[in-house]
Formats: C-alpha cells, structure tokens, sequence
C-alpha cells in the first residue's frame, strides 16, 4: 500500500470530529482511496490511535464485532443510535462545512 494514501486516510478519520459521524465509504472518497475496504483495512492494522469509533459501514452500523463498544464511544460524544443504527443524515461529518451535526450531510 501507498505510504502516502495510508496518511492520508490517517489523517481525514483523525480530522471526523466528536458528536458525528463518517462511513468508510465517506473516507475512501475523501482521501482517494480505492475502496471502503481499504479504509477498514487500515484502521484494523494502524488504527489504535485514531477516532476509529466515528466511522461505521454505509448504513449506518457498526461492525458486529465492535458493536458494544463502538456505540458507547458515539453515545458519550452525543451521537444516538436507533437499535444499533446511527441516523447518517443527522450525524453525518461534512467536511470543511458547517460542523453542526443537526443538519444534513454532504454525503
């Protein structure tokens, strides 16, 4: 893998703020990444340090194994799941936007 595109997807999941929310999706497109996978890839070998709990599959979930622990992460930022289901369209991180997670994403 790419040295560069590795950072660079660092550093945009670095960059998903508290209270919303990015899809593996949303961080392929952003950093140029050739997929989603490439993007869980990342963060299951180099993403200890990084706000891996903010980025959730493309409806809205987390991955059945870190279910638990990744809604409870989202929760104490104030980011509400219905069953295990986070409302993309309300917390939604829209990048180099308006920050406020109430309004509708640019995904």
């Amino acid at each position: 893998m790419d040295d560069v595109l590795h950072e660079r997807v660092r550093e945009i999941i670095e960059s998903v703020p508290a209270g919303t929310v990015a899809t593996y999706g949303d961080i392929a497109a952003l950093s140029g990444a050739p997929s989603p996978r490439m993007v869980g890839a990342i963060l299951a070998e180099d993403g200890h340090d990084l706000p891996w709990h903010r980025i959730l599959r493309a409806n809205g979930t987390p991955a059945p194994h870190l279910v638990h622990d990744q809604l409870m992460r989202l929760r104490a930022e104030g980011v509400l799941a219905d069953g295990q289901r986070v409302d993309l369209r309300k917390y939604r991180w829209k990048p180099g936007g308006d920050e406020d997670p109430g309004e509708e994403g640019l995904f």
